[in-house]
């Protein structure tokens, strides 16, 4: 979702001294690197639990040999041996069938009740995808993710910046991209393409490195984002009971991931998409550092850790090897809410460090917390299964009040008061006052899906398979011998809280330059857009073209967030939804143009099926350049490319696990979604949420300091532009006849 913030501010850097002479040496050393990364991860991912068995059987045979060995013994053996290879053998075909099967992806281009034979064919993969398949049963078999040809990018890229340049800009840009195309692309190509031969994915480990972890801005509104609590319902106003069935929910989840239970996400019930990225869900932090930031994973923590008023404190959830009831959780969180200690000196502001930029983080933190208790507290936090919140304040979307509400719920969730997260986390939970929750996560190590698969199964268990008593308590027995949740203690210099206090300056300067605006539209959704046979996504898509347009007067470059995960450690690719098209159709809706409408609508679900299989632009322009950057030689091409700024950037938030909710019986048993902050300085950041048939809900966000953005006045476009687009196309009742009336006058006189 935010990554499209960092990939517009993405500064390349080899090394802190400069460029290397041997540039095209370091550029095979970095796409060696690359490959071993990703063997490491298939080696360790790999459980052949017959290798076992046969360094038992060899150092048997070793200490028995043959001849020794009874001529019945050998044939068992040889049996066991030959049934082994077998079985093994029979598996790597399977993976390798299944492997083809995966890469023939022309099934999405194909009109719906339209199958081609060939498509036919394809549709033995669910032959080859197994019944019960485990989490990560499908990733030896997921294809890499293809390289693009130069000729073929560059054309998309022309495509799509038409409607953006003026007749000489883009006679300028085609001139570049001819030049680029013909001269220093094809040899950035073929390090690419020798990339993609000996690593998994071509893009992701980059795409990690150098637009996320290298930003040197703050990650809080910048690149972390945020996910909502039901719209309706506060299943209980006890702020600890709340807590206390969310966080045994959790640690459910991490069980069955542990276990690989979770089912893996399947497109149209048998394509399987990667799974790498629920790997590093618990138990991991981001690092600062001060050229590059890493992700740091360790093995399951027992613990989380509590931040209420100030201080930080240890809540072990496991006590003998047995995860504590929502209720004996629910008793600990009470005793952090009503411990009177105070906190340390410097300690109620420490998180702000995360919050600011990155450099004086990292510094600090070598500095400061190094050693002695200052690291021990440190490492608590950093290697704690997640972070968890309890706010004093309350918030709510309910009363006169509620679209005001709605608005500061988002932001308090975004940023909060900018010291009381832990934005490093992998994610922070948030527990408000009056049991209201939301989620904030880290963006580095998975992309939104993926905590929006663990926020979805967290909200329906903790209301649907746990509930609470007729007090609103967690149901359950405790346990009083339970022992103390440990304050955490710090011991901060005078120059480390100056160092806290311009971290919160910063962030604080950035939390309050953010407008929100969040709105539930609830005149009509996918249910009515359907009907007019449009996709509901390329429905929303244009109707932000046309609302960006009618309060600007202008086009922009728009970033649509797509996933690649059909392809091993796949992340995200770029739908640039401003066309030609969509262009064409925004200009000439006074003219109720409803062939334009499908045209552009028809292109945009083109560019995300292109986007989805591979064939995008945005990612492969990316790595060219971090291949230039390598080889040291400048390309008047791509650093234009990068540097455009994407004014509107999108996402939507899809529901996957539609069978935990109930949405006919009860609607208001839904969550509002999730947003992230704005993209570009005078842009707009946008995420929506299709809900069952009748409900879609949007984020907004953008800068007060921008006097050419407006959240709310943009919402209220958007409003405008869905009815307009809806209204345009629902069929035309025909207005009955003379006769007709009579007709229908003497039936009801019969």
């Amino acid at each position: 979702m935010a990554e499209a913030h960092q990939a517009v501010a993405f500064q390349f850097t080899v090394t802190p001294e400069g460029i290397d002479l041997q540039l095209s040496h370091q550029a095979l050393t970095e796409i060696y690197l690359s490959g071993m990364r990703s063997w490491k991860k298939r080696i360790i991912r790999l459980k052949v639990p017959l290798l076992c068995f046969f360094l038992k059987h060899t150092f048997c045979w070793e200490s028995h040999p043959v001849q020794s060995m009874s001529t019945q013994c050998q044939v068992v053996l040889s049996a066991v041996l030959f049934s082994t290879m077998l079985w093994l053998l029979l598996i790597f075909t399977m993976r390798l069938c299944l492997k083809q099967l995966l890469s023939y992806h022309r099934w999405m281009f194909e009109q719906h009740g339209k199958m081609s034979t060939t498509t036919k064919v394809w549709a033995l993969v669910r032959i080859f995808s197994g019944r019960k398949p485990l989490l990560y049963s499908y990733q030896g078999s997921l294809p890499n993710l293809p390289v693009p040809t130069i000729k073929d990018t560059v054309k998309r890229y022309l495509e799509s910046v038409r409607p953006l340049m003026d007749d000489a800009k883009f006679e300028r840009m085609t001139k570049l991209a001819t030049e680029f195309e013909s001269s220093l692309g094809n040899r950035l190509q073929w390090y690419l393409k020798l990339k993609a031969l000996w690593a998994s994915n071509y893009v992701s480990d980059w795409w990690e490195e150098y637009v996320y972890l290298r930003g040197r801005g703050p990650i809080m509104v910048n690149s972390n984002y945020y996910g909502m609590d039901f719209l309706y319902v506060i299943p209980t106003p006890i702020q600890a009971a709340r807590a206390g069935n969310s966080i045994h929910a959790f640690f459910l989840y991490r069980r069955k991931l542990n276990k690989e239970e979770i089912k893996p996400w399947l497109l149209r019930s048998a394509v399987p998409c990667c799974s790498y990225q629920f790997e590093r869900m618990f138990d991991t932090c981001r690092i600062p550092g001060t050229v590059s930031d890493t992700v740091q994973h360790w093995q399951d923590s027992d613990y989380i850790v509590v931040y209420h008023r100030g201080r930080y404190f240890r809540l072990r959830v496991y006590q003998a090897g047995r995860l504590l009831s929502p209720r004996e959780i629910e008793f600990q969180i009470q005793r952090i809410l009503d411990d009177p200690t105070p906190p340390c000196k410097g300690e109620a502001k420490l998180g702000a460090l995360t919050a600011g930029d990155r450099i004086p983080w990292a510094k600090a933190r070598a500095k400061y917390f190094s050693s002695g208790v200052n690291k021990r507290s440190l490492d608590c936090i950093e290697r704690a299964a997640f972070f968890v919140t309890l706010d004093d304040d309350e918030q709510c979307v309910m009363g006169d009040d509620s679209a005001a509400s709605l608005d500061r719920y988002a932001k308090s969730l975004l940023h909060g008061k900018c010291y009381d997260r832990w934005f490093d986390k992998s994610f922070s939970v948030v527990y408000y006052k009056n049991g209201k929750k939301g989620i904030n996560g880290e963006h580095s190590w998975a992309d939104a899906p993926v905590v929006a698969h663990l926020w979805e199964y967290t909200l329906a268990t903790d209301s649907f398979q746990l509930g609470y008593n007729a007090e609103g308590h967690c149901k359950g027995e405790v346990d009083a011998s339970l022992p103390r949740p440990q304050k955490l203690n710090w011991e901060i210099l005078p120059e480390c809280e100056e160092q806290i206090s311009q971290s919160l300056a910063v962030a604080q300067a950035l939390a309050d330059d953010v407008d929100f605006h969040v709105f539930p539209f609830q005149d009509f959704g996918k249910g009515k857009i359907k009907k007019c046979r449009v996709s509901p996504d390329a429905f929303i898509q244009m109707a932000l073209q046309l609302a960006y347009y009618r309060e600007r007067g202008t086009f922009c470059l728009t970033y649509e967030a797509s996933m690649t995960r059909l392809f091993r450690e796949g992340r995200t690719e770029t739908v640039r939804s401003c066309s030609n098209e969509s262009s064409a159709f925004v200009r000439a809706l006074e003219d109720v143009c409803r062939r334009l409408f499908r045209a552009a609508s028809e292109k945009h679900q083109l560019l995300y099926r292109l986007a989805m299989t591979g064939a995008g632009i945005d990612r492969h322009l990316f790595c060219l350049y971090v291949v230039s950057k390598y080889l040291g030689v400048e390309s008047p091409f791509l650093k234009e490319v990068l540097s455009e700024p994407w004014r509107l950037s999108t996402s939507q938030t899809p529901i996957q696990q539609v069978e935990l909710f109930d949405m006919v019986n009860h609607p208001e048993y839904i969550s509002c979604g999730g947003g992230f902050g704005p993209v570009a300085d005078d842009g707009y950041g946008l995420s929506y949420c299709i809900l069952g048939e009748n409900l879609i809900n949007f984020h907004i966000s953008c800068k007060h300091s921008c006097p050419d953005t407006d959240a709310h006045k943009f919402g209220a476009q958007i409003r405008k532009a869905l009815h307009d687009l809806i209204k345009l196309l629902s069929p035309i009742e025909k207005e009955p006849n003379k006769t007709e009336e009579k007709k229908m006058e003497v039936k009801k006189e019969l």
